[in-house]
């Protein structure tokens, strides 16, 4: 809308794209729709594309469903796959999606990340590795 003022002012196109920091092509293109269909056509259109599946209150009952944990929902383990999301996706809200649908609506609506679970040995024993950290590591390490 400030390229519009200075259209209007007749300043010319290189300088409106130095004052705005942007290509001078650019400000070609705007001028051209401006003159054709004046300042309305300049105006941001919503994206164009399909529209997402789910709708926001889908997304919500989702959200609620995947936060109770996977075995509320009767799977072995806390942990979500791609595969168990996608199956309480369908329950909830009766709409497949594909594997990379769930991870774009847990990434991307949701704001979920990519969290991997630490693989630790059951019979590990920390107090045991604490002590061998102190004592065994400096005596091997001086070659003795």
């Amino acid at each position: 809308m400030r390229a519009v003022e200075l259209f209007e002012q007749g300043r010319p196109n290189a300088e409106i794209a130095r004052m705005l920091g942007v290509h001078a092509e650019s400000v070609r293109r705007w001028k051209r729709v401006w003159e054709k269909g004046g300042t309305h056509a300049l105006r941001r259109r919503p994206a164009t594309g399909r529209p997402p599946k789910l709708d926001d209150a889908q997304v919500e009952q989702v959200r609620t469903a995947l936060e109770q944990g996977a075995q509320v929902h009767g799977f072995e383990g806390d942990l979500w796959t791609l595969e168990r999301a996608g199956l309480v996706v369908e329950r909830v809200s009766g709409v497949a999606l594909s594997r990379a649908s769930v991870w774009r609506l847990l990434t991307g609506r949701l704001g979920w990340s990519l969290q991997r679970p630490e693989r630790r040995a059951v019979e590990r024993n920390e107090s045991e590795i604490a002590r061998w950290i102190a004592h065994e590591w400096p005596r091997i390490k001086r070659g003795r």
